[in-house]
């Protein structure tokens, strides 16, 4: 593999998108084409060679950094398997962040440096069997903690949601890097960076720098690189920028394993998925990107960590109460500053759309009416959003954005839906995120200008119905206690599948008005435009062909 100034000058590739690419790639994936029906494709083999090593979660590993009595202070046993790992004895689908369709084209490569349960240097991370592959050492000097670069391998995505896949791409890579930063060690300061050069980062993890780059791997996929998350002990002064560039010299590292006679031909639409992502990661300009400290919900504990998983539509009907809704929007709002607007949906009693009121507890009125019979039309028509307790909403990006506001916003909102799903289940409550968002023109519906207000992520909420009442409900009251409400108690674990929900039959969504009277401030979501009409149910789009069932499915 050439050494890294060969691979930081290397001419920029001749299948570079061409101007107006990402604007057209953008309305594709926001329209209402439907990808085309693919086969299930599975997961691919670890690509890295050799015997992985155990991550030595309560090795003694001196130096500077150390914990407690030599102790390792960055636990990797413990960050990855909170955060990354697929849990022993479980289907592989099954980890702690959530994925699009199930699929965790993530992955994660660790820089490792002193005060770590491995010893320095670079590795790979394999999460069906929880260990680490040593790739080469750590260059000579690098700072104390670890590093973790995100890749993505974006094969069996794309071939599951087509032209719709990238953007679940970033948004995958944004619930990772949330998973990592909340499985922090309390002895860490953890520092997450969305906005890094890609060639930096292809440096730093010894991959090469574009996904047509010639190199000997036959049958390795390319992995392009998004993101970036650095944990340090506490006390620990360290550049992150200037590490990332201290990973990023001569590499002297393996490479993935060969796979003689693998098909090596790339399908067009992955092409150029692969080729669009790699081209909005070009940051070279600021290569060694933004790092922003990463906040933890106060509630959230190991436990909390590893229950948290993705609940089945039939348990997301009864929507939290006004307190913890507030909460979950500070934290939707405060875990990225870099990030896209947060906005709720609720049905029950008292249906709007709620915003977070500056400077208190409670919530704001940003328009009246049920949105949810609309947002489970726009969210690719799955129907059990209709009755879905609360949905939360990451919205922004306009059409036009350049290519480093799409994706920090995407990977923006990822990181943020990641954080509250963890503060949701730390308060007793129930959720499931939504990624695949058509006709979805947020400020077009409550009468702005139309392309400037995409929503671009959702998380669904649930909570437990209240003690004696079976339908749900959402009743406003001025909230009344200056300390955080007590948390609703925990509800079990879901199993690892069940049956699918039934489909309950589409209706017209009833049309949305203002409550009299209307506080100046507030709107009602305007019904008039086709997007907002729910289809016939003669004309609804024919289900994909079984595929083991994910977060979320294709329509």
């Amino acid at each position: 593999m050439p050494d890294t100034s060969a691979r930081t000058a290397a001419p920029e590739s001749g299948t570079r998108p061409a101007p107006g690419l990402l604007r057209r790639a953008l309305a594709d994936v926001r329209s209402s084409r439907a990808p085309g029906l693919a086969p299930y494709v599975p997961e691919r083999p670890f690509p890295w060679s050799g015997t992985g090593v155990p991550l030595a979660g309560n090795a003694l590993r001196p130096g500077p950094g150390s914990g407690t009595g030599g102790r390792a202070a960055i636990d990797l046993d413990r960050l990855l398997r909170l955060s990354l790992a697929a849990p022993a004895g479980a289907p592989g689908r099954l980890r702690p962040a959530p994925s699009a369709g199930g699929l965790h084209p993530v992955r994660a490569h660790l820089l490792v440096g002193p005060g770590c349960s491995l010893p320095p240097g670079r590795y790979a991370y394999d999460p069906l069997a929880h260990r680490a592959h040593r790739r080469g050492p750590a260059p000579d000097g690098v700072s104390p903690g670890v590093l973790v670069v995100l890749t993505v391998a974006a094969s069996r995505t794309v071939a599951h949601y087509g032209h719709r896949a990238w953007p679940l791409l970033l948004l995958d890579t944004g619930h990772a890097a949330a998973a990592l930063a909340l499985a922090g060690p309390p002895g860490a300061d953890v520092l997450v960076c969305l906005d890094a050069d890609a060639a930096l980062l292809s440096a730093a993890a010894g991959l090469p720098a574009a996904p047509d780059r010639p190199d000997t791997r036959p049958g390795a996929e390319p992995e392009l690189p998004l993101a970036a998350v650095r944990l340090t002990p506490t006390g620990v002064t360290a550049d992150a920028p200037g590490t990332l560039t201290a990973w990023a010299g001569p590499i002297r590292a393996g490479t993935p394993s060969a796979r003689p006679g693998a098909e090596t031909a790339v399908p067009s639409e992955l092409a150029s998925a692969q080729h669009l992502l790699d081209h909005i990661a070009r940051s070279p300009d600021l290569p060694g990107g933004t790092w922003h400290p990463a906040p933890r919900p106060g509630p959230v504990t190991d436990g909390a960590l590893e229950k948290r998983r993705s609940a089945p539509p039939d348990d997301l009907t009864h929507p939290p109460g006004e307190d913890l809704l507030a909460r979950l929007l500070t934290t939707a709002r405060t875990a990225r500053p870099d990030g896209p607007a947060w906005t709720a949906a609720v049905g029950g009693d008292a249906p709007a759309l709620y915003a977070k009121a500056p400077g208190s507890h409670g919530l704001d009125v940003r328009a009246s009416g049920d949105a949810r019979p609309t947002l489970a039309h726009w969210a690719a028509g799955q129907q059990w959003i209709g009755g879905a307790g609360a949905v939360l909403l990451a919205h922004g990006c306009p059409g036009d954005a350049p290519a480093a506001a799409v994706r920090t916003c995407h990977l923006a909102a990822g990181y943020a839906a990641g954080a509250v799903q963890v503060h949701a289940t730390a308060l007793g409550l129930r959720s499931r995120p939504i990624g695949s968002w058509q006709r979805a023109d947020l400020g077009a519906a409550l009468g702005e200008a139309p392309g400037r207000d995409w929503i671009v992520h959702g998380l669904a909420v649930g909570a437990s119905p209240p003690p004696g009442r079976a339908d749900p409900g959402f009743a406003r009251h001025p909230p009344t206690a200056e300390s955080p409400p007590a948390p609703t108690p925990s509800v079990p674990t879901p199993p690892a599948s069940r049956p699918p929900v039934p489909t309950p039959p589409v209706t017209t969504a009833p049309a949305l008005t203002a409550p009299a009277p209307t506080p100046p401030a507030q709107k009602a979501l305007r019904p008039t435009s086709p997007a907002l009409t729910p289809p016939a149910a003669a004309t609804t789009t024919p289900a994909a062909p079984a595929t083991p069932p994910g977060e979320e499915e294709r329509p």
